[in-house]
């Protein structure tokens, strides 16, 4: 086992663990909890977030909706619901998750189960410190086509091509916006005015691109 801890979340890393362990764990530790896990072919990180990961992750879900709502676009929010797969010996649970091109098939469902339902359609994860296991590869393996990727100040989208992830400085989702320049611009400014002023802000900006 090996413990490490930042300033923004604390992390435990468990070797050799197998597949029915994870599911175990997941059933232990139950819904209503602040950590996220990653399982990768054996290796386990159990992560505690701390508040600056979690204000920031939270900013991001308000300019995700707004990002919908002005755009006309329908989601389903799924938080950091468990993404999982046996056969691929591969579950993380993402800082938030949306389904948005696929939302009208999700609609209705109360579980997830990934052979059979697509994966969410845009996955967040707020980086402050390196992971132990990268997260990448199992968004990969398991098939989301847009990740973001917040590491304050920088903002990366990558979106899956022929099973590849390719950094993009827009995001196919939202009528191509350059979010990856202005997201860490807003996030910013909500130091200075405040959350609900940036968001206000944020939406003037969308629907001036939209106009353009």
């Amino acid at each position: 086992m090996v413990t490490t801890a930042a300033s923004s979340s604390q992390r435990v890393i468990l070797q050799n663990i197998s597949w029915q362990t994870f599911e175990s764990i997941l059933a232990e530790m139950g819904e209503h909890r602040a950590t996220r896990l990653a399982y990768d072919q054996g290796i386990l990180e159990i992560m505690t977030p701390l508040m600056p990961h979690e204000h920031n992750n939270r900013l991001l879900e308000h300019l995700v909706f707004a990002l919908a709502e002005e755009l006309n676009l329908n989601l389903k929010s799924t938080g950091s619901v468990t993404c999982k797969r046996q056969d691929l010996l591969r579950g993380v649970e993402p800082d938030s998750s949306f389904y948005i091109q696929n939302e009208p098939v999700m609609r209705q469902k109360q579980n997830l189960d990934l052979t059979q339902d697509p994966p969410p359609d845009l996955v967040i994860e707020v980086d402050y410190t390196s992971s132990s296991i990268d997260r990448m590869p199992i968004y990969q393996a398991l098939g989301i086509p847009e990740v973001w990727r917040y590491n304050e100040p920088v903002m990366q989208i990558y979106q899956l091509r022929e099973n590849v992830y390719v950094g993009c400085d827009v995001s196919p989702t939202f009528a191509n916006l350059p979010l990856t320049t202005e997201i860490p611009r807003f996030l910013e400014e909500s130091l200075n005015i405040g959350e609900i002023s940036m968001i206000r802000s944020f939406r003037g900006w969308v629907r001036q691109q939209i106009d353009n």
